[in-house]
C-alpha cells in the first residue's frame, strides 16, 4: 500500500505558502516514504463547502516539478470539462515530460456551477463532456494526425508532441460516488450510476468521495466492479484510494483546538469535520481508515490524507503515528 498527500495549497492571499516552504515540505514527504502528492482544483470560492480558492493546479504542479525529486505529483482531481481536450491534452503531457513522467491525473466532472457558468460550459453537460474528454485526450497521446469527431469536441489531423513519457499515459485517477452531504455542495442528490459506469470504463483508479461513509462505498464498488465486467475490464485492475482532510491531535488535545486549521478553508462546523474528516487522535484516525479499507475489500492500493496546513510536525504524525497503526 502507497501513501500519499493532498497538499494544502490555498490560496490565501499574502499568507499563501511560498516555493521554498512547499519544497521542504515534499522533500520531507519523499524521505518519509510519501508517493504522490496531488492538488485540489477550484477555480473560484465555493461556500459552504469551502472557505477559500487553491492556487492555481497546472502552474502549482510545473513549480513543484522543480524543487522535489522523486515523488509523483498531480491532481485530485481536476475539473475536466472546464479544459479544451486538445489545449489539455499538450499541457498535462508537457507537465510529464518536464516531471520525468511523475504525473497522476485525477479527474472529476465538478460541481460548482458557477464555475461553469463563468466558463461557458453547461453545468448538465458536465459528465458526458467528461468522458469525452478523456476519449479525446487519450487518442491525442496515442498517436499523430488524429482526427475525432465528437458532440462536444471535433478536431482533425491534429498531433500532440511531445507525447507524456508514461505509457500508454500517465494514471488517471477519477473521482465520484455516494456521498452523504451533497447539500453542502449546492445539489441534490443525483443519480450516480453515470459517474460509477465511468469510472467502471475509464480509471485506472478511484477515489471515492471523503466524506461517504464505509457503507456508501462498499456498495459503490460492487456496482463499478459489475460495470467494468460489462466493458470488458478486469475490476481486480481498477486501484483504489482512501482520501480525507486529516488533523492529528496530541495527548489531552481537545477536537475544539483544530477549529482555527478547519476554518482556513472550510464553511463547515466541528461537528461537520469530527463526522466526516478524521479528527481525532493517532489510533482514532487510523481505525478510520482501516475501516475504509475494510469497506473496499481491502483493496485500497493508495491513502491519500490532506494536512490543514504545511506543518513539518503534522506530517512527521500522520507519516509516524498513524499510517504504522492502519489496519491492512
Amino acid at each position: 500500500m502507497r501513501h500519499g498527500l493532498r497538499i494544502p495549497s490555498f490560496a490565501l492571499g499574502p499568507k499563501t505558502a511560498k516555493l521554498d516552504a512547499m519544497g521542504e515540505y515534499l522533500r520531507r514527504a519523499e524521505s518519509l516514504g510519501f508517493d504522490s502528492a496531488v492538488t485540489i482544483d477550484h477555480l473560484l470560492l465555493t461556500p459552504p463547502a469551502y472557505a477559500c480558492t487553491w492556487l492555481e493546479a497546472m502552474t502549482t504542479l510545473a513549480a513543484l516539478a522543480g524543487v522535489t525529486r522523486s515523488i509523483k505529483l498531480g491532481t485530485m482531481v481536476l475539473v475536466l470539462p472546464l479544459r479544451n481536450p486538445a489545449y489539455f491534452a499538450k499541457e498535462w503531457a508537457t507537465l510529464d515530460v518536464l516531471s520525468n513522467g511523475r504525473t497522476i491525473l485525477g479527474l472529476g466532472v465538478g460541481w460548482h456551477e458557477d464555475e461553469f457558468a463563468l466558463m461557458g460550459v453547461p453545468y448538465r453537460e458536465r459528465g458526458p463532456r467528461t468522458s469525452e474528454a478523456i476519449e479525446a485526450i487519450k487518442a491525442l497521446w496515442a498517436g499523430d494526425d488524429v482526427t475525432f469527431d465528437g458532440k462536444y469536441y471535433r478536431f482533425q489531423h491534429l498531433t500532440i508532441d511531445p507525447k507524456p513519457l508514461q505509457l500508454p499515459h500517465p494514471p488517471i485517477w477519477i473521482g465520484g460516488g455516494t456521498q452523504p452531504s451533497e447539500k453542502v455542495y449546492g445539489q441534490t442528490v443525483p443519480d450516480i450510476t453515470p459517474v460509477l459506469k465511468r469510472i467502471a470504463k475509464y480509471a485506472d483508479t478511484w477515489v471515492p468521495h471523503s466524506s461517504s461513509t464505509p457503507e456508501q462505498v462498499k456498495g459503490d464498488w460492487e456496482r463499478v466492479q459489475t460495470f467494468a465486467r460489462e466493458y470488458g475490464r478486469d475490476p481486480a485492475r481498477i486501484g483504489r484510494v482512501y482520501s480525507n482532510f486529516v488533523w492529528v491531535l496530541k495527548p489531552g488535545e481537545k477536537p475544539e483546538s483544530a477549529a482555527p486549521k478547519f476554518k482556513v478553508y472550510s464553511g463547515m462546523d466541528l461537528d461537520y469535520w469530527k463526522t466526516y474528516y478524521l479528527l481525532g487522535t493517532a489510533q482514532e484516525i487510523a481505525d478510520r481508515i482501516s475501516a475504509r479499507i475494510a469497506a473496499l475489500d481491502g483493496g485500497v492500493d493508495q491513502i491519500v490524507l490532506n494536512p490543514l496546513d504545511w506543518s513539518l510536525e503534522q506530517l512527521e504524525l500522520i507519516a509516524g503515528e498513524v499510517l504504522t497503526k492502519v489496519q491492512r
